[in-house]
């Protein structure tokens, strides 16, 4: 399959009721919210609360003003977003646990294979059987072990190629 038989921008919005769109500015309280509430239900013995701060300075200074940011959302409310940056890094993909198992993780992992044709790599901890399965699913292989810089938990690399 070459990209012209890939599904495009406008297709996507067309197979869901979720729109996708670039990320604005007013939407960081949104995001911000959305980071704090999923990660919390992922990993509720973890005080998501108390890395807002440090979460709100990383989300400012280190993804929006380097990151290709788009965001979903169904009835003007934010339900996920994705972060892909030029290296095609994927650092952040988020959906509202009210939507686990919609079509929005798809679609935004879609999107980030759109922004970056060459390839895209990311980091997920080990112990997220549910997300590591997404990401297989949607094309990714693991490609290496590591250890998150930040919290020190385990985690695989792990990487899609066209």
């Amino acid at each position: 399959m070459d990209a012209r038989d890939k599904p495009g921008h406008d297709d996507l919005r067309k197979m869901s009721a979720l729109n996708l769109r670039p990320y604005r500015p007013e939407d960081e309280a949104a995001s911000i919210d959305l980071w704090h509430r999923t990660w919390q239900q992922a990993y509720p013995q973890i005080d998501f609360a108390a890395r807002l701060e440090w979460w709100r300075e990383r989300w400012r200074k280190d993804l929006v003003p380097k990151a290709s940011i788009v965001v979903a959302e169904a009835d003007g409310a934010l339900t996920g977003f994705v972060t892909i940056d030029g290296d095609g890094y994927l650092d952040q993909l988020v959906v509202d646990p009210d939507h686990w198992g919609s079509d929005a993780a798809r679609l935004l992992v879609e999107e980030a294979k759109r922004l970056s044709p060459s390839g895209i790599t990311l980091l997920v901890n080990k112990d997220n059987t549910r997300a590591i399965r997404f990401y297989e699913r949607n094309g990714f292989a693991p490609a290496g072990d590591d250890v998150n810089p930040t919290s020190g938990r385990p985690v695989l690399k792990m990487a899609w190629r066209a």
